[in-house]
């Protein structure tokens, strides 16, 4: 028995690096040709010129919000209710349509392992044979479709138990003997407790695959005092599966049908490996090709290959959100709009605009990190910028490289209400 899904997971970084990129160049000449969206958002993008990452990085970032607008403005104008993202038409090739909130309407195509769960459940020690007691919802969201995919991708049986209902549940898990556990962490602890506090056995679960929620070290602990081996997954109902938790407990591996950028907020320029910035995907997919997806999700590049011998990149995991936007005296301040300021001038490194002050008495600072060479009059300089984008007045900190916390934030809000 092999201790990997596939032979792409221990691919040398380069071979991988020089396929992806090849791939990459394939999947926009896809894009344009087949998804109308996509045909408008890189028109005039020669696809084979985009096969590495720099070229990737200077395509347009499409977020969450816009694919949402571009959905709503399609369908209420009678069109497609994909807003001309999907590759797909309905039919034998679109096996189901999902919504998310919003509604976003997500396609679901027919390819076997179509979210690429497989091999995150795999990596946690999932195997043919097995009973996967699936706990995500069934309901208008893809979650529980995207583990029960991976699970038959395995040579898993799946229980579709869903949500809610604790009582059956714990009575289904006695019963079948299930070996692992789909689902959302809070979820399984309390199956868990419910099942100490009733004395249910259910001692078949011994490990488990669970999303949708932060599952921080000390409740990972505690599952392991209860007998179960829990591993993270980062999916989204957009994109399957993008990056999952392996035995080395050092962040995630990535997917290998993504290519993933961290990106700083509110732009699409890539950051240093290591420092924290918002998720953006290109997704390999054909079905539902999205290229540069901003996820709204702050993680960081980890250095290094994974212990377990996987040798894709790893990011740390999910961080917090990256759409920091704050109202500011009435009035919108964007990420964007910071990161505008900070683009008109060469020596700034890294900035961070903190809102502070009581109810009604808004203040701004913008925290600036200077690359050391600080021309003369640049903080009012920068000052004069940011009432020029923001339309707002604010003072300005000039800072030394290094000054500021890796934490992806661009705008603080510091303002006290009590």
């Amino acid at each position: 028995m092999t201790d990997y899904f596939d032979a792409l997971e221990t691919r040398s970084p380069d071979q991988r690096e020089s396929e992806l990129m090849a791939s990459l160049a394939g999947q926009v000449a896809h894009a344009q040709a087949h998804s109308a969206a996509y045909a408008g958002i890189l028109d005039g993008v020669r696809a084979a010129d985009v096969n590495s990452r720099e070229a990737l990085a200077r395509l347009p970032v499409t977020r969450k919000s816009e694919l949402l607008q571009q959905q709503k403005a399609s369908r209420a104008a009678g069109g497609d209710p994909f807003g001309g993202f999907s590759a797909l038409v309905r039919g034998p090739q679109m096996s189901r349509v999902f919504a998310s909130p919003g509604p976003i309407y997500e396609p679901e195509g027919s390819t076997r392992d179509y979210w690429r769960a497989g091999r995150a459940l795999y990596a946690a020690g999932f195997r043919s044979g097995e009973l996967v007691h699936n706990a995500f919802s069934y309901h208008m969201t893809p979650g529980a479709f995207i583990l029960e995919s991976g699970a038959h991708a395995v040579g898993c049986t799946v229980f579709p138990a869903g949500t809610g209902q604790t009582e059956q549940q714990l009575e289904a898990i006695a019963e079948l003997q299930p070996n692992g556990y789909t689902g959302t962490p809070s979820f399984l602890r309390i199956l868990i407790e419910k099942a100490n506090e009733t004395g249910t056995v259910i001692h078949s679960l011994t490990k488990a695959s669970v999303g949708g929620e932060a599952c921080p070290p000390s409740l990972t602990n505690w599952f392991k005092q209860q007998g179960v081996a829990v591993y993270q997954t980062y999916a989204t109902a957009d994109l399957g599966m993008v990056a999952y938790e392996t035995a080395a407990r050092e962040g995630l591996v990535l997917d290998e049908g993504v290519i993933v950028e961290i990106v700083r907020p509110g732009t699409g320029d890539p950051v240093p490996e290591g420092e924290v910035g918002e998720l953006v995907v290109t997704t390999l997919n054909p079905a539902y090709p999205l290229i540069r997806f901003g996820t709204g999700d702050l993680s960081a590049m980890l250095p290094g290959p994974c212990p377990t011998g996987r040798t894709a990149p790893r990011i740390k995991g999910w961080m917090g959100r990256a759409d920091q936007t704050t109202k500011v005296k009435g009035m919108f301040v964007h990420p964007a709009q910071v990161a505008e300021i900070a683009r008109r001038f060469p020596e700034i490194v890294r900035v961070r605009l903190v809102v502070s002050g009581e109810m009604a008495n808004d203040q701004m600072m913008l925290k600036v990190e200077t690359d050391g060479s600080r021309a003369e009059g640049l903080e009012q300089r920068v000052g004069e910028a940011i009432r020029e984008v923001t339309k707002l007045r604010g003072t300005v900190e000039l800072l030394s490289p290094g000054s500021l916390p890796n934490d992806g934030k661009v705008i603080e809000d510091a303002r006290k209400y009590e």
